[in-house]
């Protein structure tokens, strides 16, 4: 399967709809466990000697999965808004985890400064919805290097350097 075909996606939900109410505990601890995974992984991205290398590949891994499960992203935004949700602690200390690697980046000034861990998590939703509309799912992989380069200070520059490749869909 190439980059541009969209990946057959996992059977699961943070919020099951009425058909999956019978697997909803499983689906529950999968996505605490994948938020925790993801904090974790941000601590650690965080030693990194490239603030920008961690921020960049910690999104990645944030988008990775939204694709692997449906309805992730509102199921992260309703939680991070709803101190009773089972999903709160998780969801808050990922946001955080990542709010922290931007922060690094930013003080190594390999960030732009003018936004905080809202702005991120609203990019990460963002570039989420786009990976899951099969029209705009083949752009995906190109408008996350846009926005990668319009966060990170020479991303720009060394995305151009890396990739000559033409814009996707022209």
């Amino acid at each position: 399967m190439n980059s541009s075909t969209p990946r057959p996606r996992k059977n699961a939900s943070c919020l099951p709809d009425a058909t999956a109410m019978t697997r909803a505990p499983f689906h529950l601890a999968s996505c605490t466990e994948s938020f925790d995974a993801l904090a974790s992984e941000a601590r650690e991205l965080a030693m990194s000697a490239r603030p920008d290398g961690a921020l960049v590949s910690w999104v990645r891994h944030v988008l990775k999965v939204t694709r692997d499960y449906r309805g992730v992203v509102a199921s992260m935004a309703a939680a991070i808004a709803d101190p009773d949700s089972a999903l709160h602690a998780s969801c808050v200390a990922m946001k955080a985890a990542g709010a922290r690697l931007l922060a690094r980046a930013q003080e190594e000034g390999m960030a732009r400064n003018d936004m905080d861990g809202a702005d991120l998590f609203a990019l990460i939703g963002a570039l989420a919805w786009v990976g899951d509309q099969p029209s705009l799912a083949p752009r995906a992989e190109h408008l996350f290097d846009l926005v990668a380069s319009a966060i990170l200070m020479d991303q720009a520059n060394s995305s151009a350097r890396r990739d000559e490749r033409p814009p996707v869909g022209r």
